[in-house]
């Protein structure tokens, strides 16, 4: 039976255009897709945009546009920066869609039918950027601003429906505890259980219609009040697969997929997500997402990204980087510059130093100088290699660990591990040469065999580490394949050493990674 593997990013807000933050989480998810859907695994790639709430009647009233229509302007933005970026997701949703916002009025009729909904009235003081109500206590540690973005909280007095969050808590804690890999980074699981420890209250999940000048998606069971956010926003994942069912033409298409593999979001919206998120699958008796992976959040050159302090990486800003290096070192960058899951700091020194010593002085390098030498010593075929000794070893030794663990450090979203990896193999197969000197051998008719097999062994080697780097380079990679006469998929890892590209006519190409001044 073909493995599944349902990767989410966070549907993103429309009342701003994408950025540094939104990319990374999309480039993250491209390459688990990807990475997965070339393992023959049966791959669903999600992504989308939330449109409805208080933030987006504002920056549209701002602009002196409609909700819809400040929506429509936007969702182009991130739709067409994910083709610039070749994110490949299978599907693109819209919380302003007919069959979202249909499912999300069926879930909202199974919580009332279920005695999980009721209405009440909620007084206090709300954060409009994150939207959601912060307690008393809370408020006055942050002097009545948000935790996140300083702005000032806004004091709130009105009638809403409810959510039953607190009858399934502890529920909720059960689940964290017998499920390790539920939540993580570990550090993410541990504060969530901190947290939850403290005490949780019900959830408010309606708001009054004309509050938000009838945007939104309107509760079936009184049309005086709108779904909010965190139902209608969260459940794309679950709705975007045709769940529930409702008699259209979605019904239960993608319901193979569930339970989501993973959601990968910012560590900023961990809580909704570990929290809210599986309380309303339980009570739905609906399935939970196997992992939620929380990553951290981007400084620029050591100091939070601001517009006003002009560090701030924009989709303007990432066009240039893309410009000046290329797409596929942008995505190699933002893997390459933090463990997933940790911040990160983003700095255009960084990006040049890692480029040349690991790019353009490593595997760049590693494939010219074995495409030129096969060009020259063997007239562009990769020769068979000849007895294997202990030369080879630690390039041998290098390739395998690289192969060997590279589904594993994807399943564990560990992309450093792998990236680590690769840059292993490729700095021992560097020095092979530096130590082998098959230009010297090549002088000596004696050495023939010998210099075949220092050339197979260079030419597979190069070969793995590219062929690793394809889900994250995928156009240049697939480029430095093509050099070493790989036009399809690349050969079969469990092939015996020196055998793989035995045969092949490599054909030079232009360097894969210039050098930066």
């Amino acid at each position: 039976m073909t493995k599944t593997f349902y990767v989410t990013t966070p549907i993103y807000y429309v009342n701003d255009v994408p950025h540094i933050g939104h990319s990374y989480t999309t480039i993250a998810a491209d390459i688990l897709a990807r990475f997965f859907r070339a393992r023959g695994w049966d791959v669903r790639f999600l992504t989308g945009t939330d449109e409805h709430g208080i933030k987006i009647v504002k920056a549209a009233a701002e602009k002196g546009m409609t909700p819809q229509e400040l929506a429509d302007q936007v969702v182009v933005h991130f739709q067409s920066l994910w083709k610039e970026l070749n994110i490949t997701n299978d599907d693109f949703i819209r919380t302003s869609q007919p069959r979202h916002e249909k499912r999300v009025q069926e879930i909202i009729r199974q919580l009332v039918a279920k005695d999980e909904i009721y209405q009440g009235s909620y007084e206090g003081w709300y954060d409009e950027g994150q939207e959601e109500f912060v307690t008393e206590s809370t408020a006055r540690e942050n002097e009545y601003k948000s935790a996140i973005n300083g702005k000032p909280l806004v004091r709130y007095s009105e009638p809403s429906y409810f959510f039953r969050l607190s009858k399934w808590t502890p529920k909720l804690i059960e689940h964290i505890e017998a499920n390790a890999d539920f939540i993580q980074p570990a550090a993410r699981r541990n504060e969530v259980l901190s947290k939850l420890a403290a005490g949780v209250e019900d959830l408010s999940i309606s708001r009054a219609k004309e509050k938000l000048g009838g945007w939104g998606i309107e509760m079936p069971n009184d049309p005086t009040h709108s779904v909010y956010v965190w139902i209608d926003a969260l459940s794309n994942y679950y709705t975007a697969l045709g769940r529930p069912a409702i008699g259209d033409e979605y019904d239960d298409a993608g319901a193979k997929y569930w339970p989501a593999t993973v959601h990968l979001i910012g560590k900023d919206i961990l809580w909704f997500h570990a929290v809210y998120w599986p309380c309303m699958l339980m009570a739905l008796d609906v399935p939970l997402p196997r992992t939620v992976f929380a990553h951290g959040w981007w400084t620029s050159n050591g100091k939070k990204m601001s517009k006003s302090l002009g560090n701030f990486v924009s989709r303007e800003q990432i066009a240039e980087i893309c410009t000046e290096y290329s797409v596929d070192v942008y995505r190699w960058f933002l893997m390459r510059a933090v463990t997933f899951g940790g911040d990160g700091d983003f700095s255009a020194q960084t990006l040049r130093t890692k480029y040349n010593t690991e790019l353009a002085n490593g595997v760049g390098n590693l494939l010219s100088r074995t495409v030129n030498m096969i060009g020259r010593y063997f007239e562009g075929t990769v020769p068979p290699a000849g007895e294997v000794g202990p030369d080879e070893q630690e390039v041998i030794a290098s390739a395998q660990r690289l192969v060997s663990g590279a589904e594993q450090a994807m399943r564990n979203y560990q992309f450093h591990v792998l990236l680590d990896d690769v840059v292993s193999l490729v700095d021992a197969t560097n020095r092979y040469i530096d130590q082998t000197a098959p230009f010297k051998l090549a002088k000596d008719p004696s050495q023939r065999s010998r210099l075949a097999t220092i050339m197979a062994t260079c030419a597979q080697a190069v070969c793995i580490a590219l062929a690793q780097l394809e889900p994250i380079m995928p156009t240049t990679a697939r480029l430095g394949l093509e050099q070493l006469g790989v036009d399809g998929p690349a050969p079969a890892e469990s092939a015996a050493w020196g055998e793989r590209l035995k045969g092949s006519i490599v054909k030079k190409g232009e360097g894969l990674f210039p050098r930066k001044q």
